[in-house]
């Protein structure tokens, strides 16, 4: 399945309920040829209006951590667990994380990116099914996942702002095939 055959089947999504407030899914954006991913939560009131992922408040800090690792943002691939704004900003529940995890399952499958950046617990819990970012943050598992801090919280305390670059420099270098080996094994997706 082709990327943007994906897009419009998720454009179309009424799994769940939150399609039902939705003004515009997320599917994410990026080249087809990543390597890198970065999965966040779900989108906001900003992504929720344009339909683009992290254009907000956490997305400019989003933008600013890439640059200081060395990281151009139109090479990575940007998502999220689910692709339509919950409530209120709300955590996404357990059904809709699963309602949208074969749509994440066929990202990852066609993207096929050699890190993916799990940015904070609820990307985490989809994918490996683990949460506890300060015991997870900065580990590899299965040579590819790099547990690391969402911005949003970044946002909320900017002292953790150089952890979520040294993460992204260590997803470029995972990436570029210079680190993975001794990594766990766990993921669930």
């Amino acid at each position: 399945m082709w990327l943007e055959e994906i897009n419009r089947e998720i454009a179309s999504c009424v799994r769940c309920p939150l399609c039902q407030s939705r003004t515009r899914v997320v599917p994410g954006e990026g080249p087809e040829d990543a390597m890198i991913l970065l999965l966040g939560e779900a989108p906001g009131r900003e992504e929720d209006e344009t339909g683009r992922p992290f254009v907000g408040r956490s997305g400019r800090l989003l933008d600013e951590c890439l640059v200081a690792a060395g990281i151009k943002r139109s090479d990575v691939f940007i998502t999220n667990v689910v692709k339509c704004r919950p409530p209120d900003n709300r955590r996404p529940k357990r059904g809709e994380m699963e309602s949208c995890r074969s749509y994440l399952r066929a990202q990852l499958e066609l993207i096929d990116p050699r890190t993916v950046c799990l940015m904070g617990n609820v990307a985490a819990r989809a994918v490996l099914n683990r949460e506890g970012i300060n015991a997870l943050r900065g580990r590899v598992f299965e040579g590819r996942f790099i547990v690391t801090f969402h911005p949003a919280a970044i946002v909320r305390n900017r002292n953790r702002k150089d952890d979520l670059i040294s993460d992204l420099k260590k997803a470029r270098i995972v990436a570029e095939g210079q680190e993975g080996s001794g990594s766990e094994k766990l993921s669930q997706l």
